[in-house]
């Protein structure tokens, strides 16, 4: 037996992102109780330096471990995603979990072993691989959403996740198994041999469709997500700002690496159900996101949408394959509603006065007139989610449609413009109160907080304006690769 070639020079930020989460760990066992912002402090820089290396190795083409990881244009720009919404979220935590009691130096590592799950979740070329990624990412994300206990409803959100998160792993590995089972394989490239040798056969299609399940809940694509809005009301506002960008980017990476390293030759069979997905998640997050007065729950069921959009990108051309395009457009889109959603959730933070207070829409009544600057950025957020210009979210929206156009899906755009228009409602109507409605206002915001929301509303705005230099970058970090 030959020992494969680990390249262990290639998966360097894995391990120095590793490393530095087991450090803190065993800092914050020595680390003086009023000093927790310590680790925050040291979680932020070591984010910073692996965002730093991935960033300077972005034309990296390389294989590890025997090719059961791939270093390519595409895992390295979805790491810049996952690292900056990481550092964002460690940024945002520094004042939130003081100010609601919650301080504890776990959160950091806990965030940062979630962010190596969904960075080998991008690499991944082996499906062994993508559950032990599925797992490591959404392991600390179950405690992480119950960090605010003794808090019932925190507590209430773990339990929901971690036992809807067990069932749908527990789909992945079936699914898994039964792939293993038809092909005699794990590595996507041996498995795209055998299906060109044997074609498919029913074992095969149940093993695809139960890992397409797996992949889907954890995007919180309809119909399987009926566990996202109680989880996103109940988690820290912090985690679940993380949780609704880094979950749903590294859902994505997997699903396009499985399915179209491994299952490419059988587009004909699993094309129909993601256009199934893309139809009812655009539908069902916007329609349901009307009727919702909480700006927490209105967020997760608009989270639910951006699946469907994600998943017109995702969809098979004609020869069954996904072009540079279409890989550009998901990457661009994700980073979009990385840059957007975060600094909306950034937004519903200030506002938030405690548990249960300041999360209604009429709360945001007056916001303009005691903060403009918070106001004018949540105004942008919400305009970017929609899609409309001058905003990096109307860019990715334009990206997506025109990728699903390209692939001859063209109903599929007709719906999801439908829909876009459905969602100009709830969007703008948080505009409406903080701009038209007299209120309560609010006081001052933490500086890491007005950091962060000014980081995100000026990238979300300049994007918007200046697109061509960033896709260009990522059209040419993905050209081939599928």
């Amino acid at each position: 037996m030959t020992i494969p070639d680990l390249n262990l020079a290639a998966t360097l930020p894995l391990l120095f992102l590793s490393a530095w989460a087991c450090g803190l760990l065993l800092l914050d066992l020595w680390a003086p109780k009023g000093s927790r912002h310590i680790t925050g402090w040291l979680a932020l820089s070591g984010l910073v330096i692996t965002f730093a290396v991935v960033a300077s190795n972005l034309g990296q083409r390389e294989e590890a471990f025997g090719g059961m990881l791939a270093i390519d244009g595409f895992s390295n720009l979805l790491h810049l995603i996952f690292l900056g919404s990481g550092a964002l979220a460690v940024l945002l935590a520094l004042n939130y979990l003081k100010q609601h009691g919650i301080e504890r130096g776990e959160f950091y590592a806990l965030l940062l072993f979630s962010v190596v799950g969904m960075m080998v979740m991008g690499m991944a070329k082996d499906l062994i691989v993508v559950f032990l990624a599925l797992e490591m990412l959404s392991i600390p994300l179950y405690v992480l959403a119950g960090f605010a206990r003794p808090r019932a409803d925190s507590e209430e959100s773990a339990l929901k996740y971690f036992l809807l998160g067990a069932f749908s792993s527990a789909f992945q590995v079936y699914g898994i198994a039964l792939v293993y089972g038809a092909t005699q394989a794990t590595g996507f490239a041996a498995i795209g041999a055998a299906i060109a040798i044997s074609g498919a056969s029913p074992l095969l299609l149940a093993g695809i469709g139960l890992m397409l399940v797996g992949l889907s809940f954890k995007v919180a694509a309809v119909p399987f997500h009926m566990w996202t809005p109680d989880v996103y009301e109940g988690a820290p506002a912090v985690v679940t700002a993380f949780m609704s960008v880094g979950a749903k980017a590294a859902g994505f990476a997997a699903l396009v690496r499985v399915f179209f390293d491994a299952f490419h030759l059988l587009t004909p069979d699993w094309a129909p159900l993601m256009a199934l997905f893309a139809v009812l998640s655009t539908i069902v997050g916007n329609v349901a996101a009307i009727s919702q007065t909480s700006v927490k729950r209105m967020l997760a069921y608009s989270s639910i949408a951006h699946a469907g959009y994600v998943f017109l990108a995702v969809l098979p051309g004609g020869k069954g394959a996904l072009s540079d395009f279409s890989a550009s457009a998901v990457i661009f889109y994700l980073a979009a509603y990385a840059l957007t959603n975060i600094g909306a959730w950034a937004v519903v933070m200030a506002v938030e006065k405690g548990e249960g207070m300041g999360s209604e829409i009429s709360d945001y009544a007056g916001l303009a007139r005691t903060r403009p600057g918070l106001a004018m950025a949540m105004a942008l957020f919400m305009l970017s989610l929609t899609g409309l210009p001058p905003t990096m979210g109307f860019m990715a929206k334009f990206y997506v449609f025109s990728a699903a156009l390209a692939a001859g899906y063209t109903w599929l755009v007709l719906v999801g413009v439908v829909t876009v228009l459905i969602s100009a409602y709830y969007y703008l109507r948080v505009i409406v109160f903080m701009w038209m409605r007299a209120g309560a206002g609010l006081a001052v915001t933490p500086r890491p907080l007005n950091f962060t929301v000014a980081l995100t509303a000026v990238a979300t705005l300049a994007f918007g304006l200046l697109p061509g230099p960033l896709m260009a970058l990522v059209e040419d970090s993905v050209r081939g690769l599928f």
